[in-house]
């Protein structure tokens, strides 16, 4: 019987993962912020694409130390706002391991897919 009720139950894991992680952007959050307002939705994303982009500027040009912090500060509270997980993961790979060539690169690429991500949703 052991062996029966094994072969039925469901697959235990240990990091399950919401429908939301799998987007850029956390669509659930993001309604909770906005209390269900579309248009402040829209609003917020296109405010995040453009913060994001104009830091990821500021990461290309050659800005001291300090104003790479101070974008990086402003990148991480940008996409925590709209709950852009993996932008965030990015940009905490800064703070861990420096603003190296990869780390930017992975920064560039996190806010990339989540800018293609917001254009889809205002199509």
């Amino acid at each position: 019987m052991a062996v029966r009720s094994i072969a039925f139950e469901g697959t235990v894991s240990l990091n399950p993962q919401k429908p939301s992680d799998r987007r850029p952007i956390d669509l659930v959050l993001l309604a909770n912020k906005t209390k269900g307002d579309k248009a402040a939705e829209v609003e917020l994303l296109q405010l995040f694409a453009r913060q994001a982009r104009g830091c990821v500027h500021a990461f290309a040009s050659d800005a001291s130390h300090i104003d790479t912090k101070a974008a990086v500060r402003r990148l991480k509270s940008a996409a925590e706002s709209v709950g852009a997980s993996r932008v965030v993961a990015a940009v905490d790979a800064i703070d861990e391991a420096g603003a190296t060539a990869e780390t930017m690169a992975t920064v560039a690429a996190a806010v990339l897919e989540a800018e293609h991500f917001i254009l889809k949703l205002a199509r």
